[in-house]
């Protein structure tokens, strides 16, 4: 486990940046943290890196659950499961249907089956004072 102090959002997006150079098909990413701990901005920030494109539109996924990117690093799924009102689901999003997929999901947590398969955990806190966050990485397996 690695422990980053990031001071903003641009410090989040270059961390964001890097941790995208380290992910392969197949990677499931938990991105774990309270609600506005920035778990959407590191996402934006990997899914902007894996497309090469730093001005890509990468909308929250928080009501279409998931949004998927073609990028030249391969398929890219970002899901947000906070709205699901079931576990069970989680089946019909097909997360796990491409195995080629790097698939970053918010609130994993929620669906055991999916906080149980990440092969990485970064989870994200908002230090005492508010000011900027804390970066946690752990990679599985």
């Amino acid at each position: 486990m690695t422990e980053t102090f990031l001071s903003d959002d641009a410090a989040t997006a270059r961390f964001g940046a890097q941790l995208a150079t380290q992910l392969v098909a197949g990677d499931i990413v938990s991105l774990e943290g309270d609600l506005g701990a920035g778990k959407t901005a590191m996402a934006r920030a990997i899914i902007r890196a894996l497309a090469d494109d730093p001005t890509l539109e990468v909308p929250s996924p928080t009501f279409a659950i998931v949004q998927p990117y073609d990028t030249p690093r391969g398929p890219v799924w970002h899901a947000d499961l906070y709205r699901l009102a079931d576990a069970a689901e989680v089946d019909e999003l097909g997360l796990f249907d491409d195995p080629e997929a790097i698939i970053l999901v918010e609130w994993a947590a929620r669906v055991p089956e999916v906080e149980t398969a990440a092969s990485l955990v970064v989870a994200l806190d908002i230090p005492p004072g508010g000011m900027g966050r804390t970066v946690r990485v752990t990679r599985r397996g």
